[in-house]
């Protein structure tokens, strides 16, 4: 069978996808996986062994899209996240079942139309994925393995980063970029604070990671840590070789945005912070990883109890 999985929308969205799109690829290994991305996504989904195929949603046409789609011959698509436009192409495909949540007027293009209520978080965003395959396979075994993603050569990548920049110690990484569907963050005064506090210890490299388009904040992040012993990268070599680089490090400490969610996938400890809301909680936005290995944090709104749950932050860093 060919089986189109569409999640069209950014990196940590995609990523709560994969575990749906593994357990159909084990449910029968005969089945082909197709992965309908965005273009920012195309690399991590040819990067996952249990993808077969990729095709990419860049936005240029239409009638582009639709010929994209009838030329993977999909007996089915399940949609994670649904539009307007991904609903019509799928319609003018003809592909015959069609299953996505029911959500918005773009439900009407599909076969299957299947209540979730999302909003009402009952469950993770990649379980309510999960779900959604039962549609098409009742008796679907769930269960996926944990990191869902490995690279044979990630120890190499990480030997070469460590002797490029003389590391001896084991790393821990702050991401401090905001951007994505998050919610709530600290500002760059409080990072350097968390920062300052794991420098003071000496038992481990902090590495600062940047993606590629962030260069004016990593150099604000120098001017601010100037004299101190921390490293500043920027990510440039592409989202697989970050994969591959962080799934070594001892903890990765950031937002609720898409790095966190990918330091999750490849099994790298977690210290994440989300908003206070239901939408943006981390019952709704929790990695897909070992959950033993994510510690996550309500930035509340109120300054004071902010104030204290900055303390607990410093208290957990320290405690490592």
């Amino acid at each position: 069978m060919n089986i189109l999985i569409v999640r069209t929308d950014k990196l940590g969205d995609f990523i709560t996808a994969l575990p749906a799109i593994y357990v159909l690829k084990q449910h029968n290994p005969q089945n082909r996986i197709i992965a309908c991305v965005a273009p920012l996504n195309r690399e991590l989904a040819l990067g996952c062994g249990f993808i077969d195929e990729v095709i990419v949603d860049d936005n240029s046409g239409m009638w582009n899209f639709v010929k994209k789609l009838r030329h993977v011959e999909a007996d089915v698509s399940i949609t994670l996240f649904s539009n307007t436009r991904v609903a019509l192409a799928q319609f003018l495909a003809r592909i015959p079942i069609r299953i996505a949540p029911a959500t918005k007027i773009a439900q009407i293009f599909y076969t299957h139309r299947v209540k979730q209520r999302r909003s009402e978080v009952k469950m993770a965003e990649f379980e309510y994925n999960l779900e959604l395959t039962k549609t098409l396979f009742p008796d679907i075994n769930l269960e996926y393995k944990k990191p869902l993603l490995e690279f044979s050569d990630a120890k190499e990548v990480y030997v070469k980063f460590c002797k490029e920049f003389n590391i001896t110690k084991e790393v821990i990484a702050f991401h401090v970029g905001f951007g994505g569907s998050s919610d709530a963050n600290w500002n760059l005064d409080e990072y350097e604070i968390l920062i300052r506090e794991v420098l003071r210890q000496g038992k481990y490299q902090v590495v600062l990671t940047f993606g590629p388009d962030e260069s004016t904040l990593c150099e604000n992040m120098k001017n601010r840590l100037k004299n101190e012993n921390a490293i500043f990268y920027i990510s440039k070599e592409g989202i697989v070789d970050f994969a591959k680089l962080i799934s070594n490090f001892k903890l990765f400490v950031s937002t609720s945005t898409g790095t966190y969610h990918l330091a999750s996938l490849v099994g790298c400890p977690t210290m994440t912070f989300f908003a206070d809301s239901l939408f943006a909680s981390s019952a709704r936005w929790k990695g897909i990883g070992d959950e033993k290995l994510q510690q996550h944090f309500m930035i509340p709104h109120a300054e004071d109890e902010k104030k204290f749950m900055f303390e607990d932050v410093c208290k957990a860093l320290k405690e490592l």
